[in-house]
């Protein structure tokens, strides 16, 4: 996991931390949802994530004539025989990009609600299992945008992180300048893959050797728990959100080499994965507060355990 993280690194400037939290969602089996304007390189850096895992990867661009059966698949009537055939859709696979998700309606991003939680889709009644794995990762434009639609609580609730994509550092914009070959000239060659859909099934499973302690359990509920009773916000947390923080804490630790989790942990994966889950109250942001910044303010206020 670490040579794919170095090997993203070498492709992609300015975005070490996005990286390494996007190979730990893909570690502990969540999905991720990228957030940022055109030309960040999301879609970049989730081709060459897939590329590094050896995985079966396809995209779907989302537009507002999207159809859910254009995610999912349909079934077909052969008039000659009298028969039907079911087509899978593109979601069968086991890394998705969902590119631009917010530009379809409520309907069409409906489709993945499925498919996200339980790795299985139903077509026409009939229910058929993904592959293993299987990760989404979902791309949208911040929703000031024009022609965007915000995703519903239920949708964000499935992913286990947001990433925000901000522009590269000076130094990181210059490299990438410095390395930018002319599209007409020579396109970027594939990486090699280094692991196989196996292999990270495996890795998967080793989380369950990592320790969490009755503390560290108490500090994560605590933590949830209190996003419910903040004044500036309309909806808190939710359980799934609870079960989020910990395989993601998990995942990171195993990251890092270390068989069990430290509040330190816990800490840098708070933001990522509650940021998209709290709904703030009008007033709050009317005043410009975001849910990083309450997020910032429950850690601050909950003692961290010894």
């Amino acid at each position: 996991m670490n040579e794919i993280i170095q090997s993203m690194e070498q492709r992609l400037f300015g975005q070490k931390l996005n990286i390494r939290l996007l190979v730990t969602a893909l570690l502990a089996g969540g999905h991720v949802l990228l957030e940022g304007v055109p030309g960040l390189g999301k879609t970049k850096m989730a081709r060459t994530l897939a590329e590094l895992s050896g995985s079966e990867y396809r995209r779907i661009q989302f537009t507002p004539d999207l159809m859910p059966g254009d995610i999912t698949g349909s079934v077909i009537y052969h008039m000659q025989d009298q028969s039907f055939t079911t087509i899978q859709g593109p979601i069968f696979t086991n890394i998705l990009l969902a590119d631009e998700i917010n530009r379809s309606g409520p309907k069409t991003q409906a489709a993945l609600l499925e498919a996200m939680e339980e790795h299985q889709v139903t077509i026409q009644g009939n229910t058929y299992k993904l592959p293993n794995p299987f990760f989404v990762i979902a791309t949208q434009n911040p929703v000031e945008y024009e022609g965007t639609y915000a995703l519903p609580e239920a949708q964000l609730d499935r992913f286990l992180f947001k990433l925000v994509l901000d522009y590269p550092g000076e130094e990181a914009e210059t490299e990438i300048l410095r390395r930018h070959v002319p599209f007409h000239q020579q396109r970027e060659e594939a990486l090699p893959a280094i692991l196989t859909p196996e292999r990270i099934t495996d890795l998967q499973s080793k989380l369950t050797d990592v320790i969490v302690e009755d503390s560290l359990l108490a500090y994560m509920t605590t933590i949830i728990r209190k996003t419910r009773e903040s004044k500036r916000v309309q909806l808190g947390a939710s359980p799934r959100a609870g079960i989020a923080l910990l395989m993601a804490s998990k995942a990171w630790a195993l990251l890092e080499g270390r068989t069990y989790v430290t509040p330190d942990d816990i800490k840098l994966i708070a933001r990522p994965v509650l940021r998209h889950r709290l709904l703030l109250t009008p007033q709050a942001e009317l005043e410009g507060g975001t849910s990083d910044q309450i997020i910032q303010e429950t850690l601050g206020s909950i003692p961290v355990p010894r």
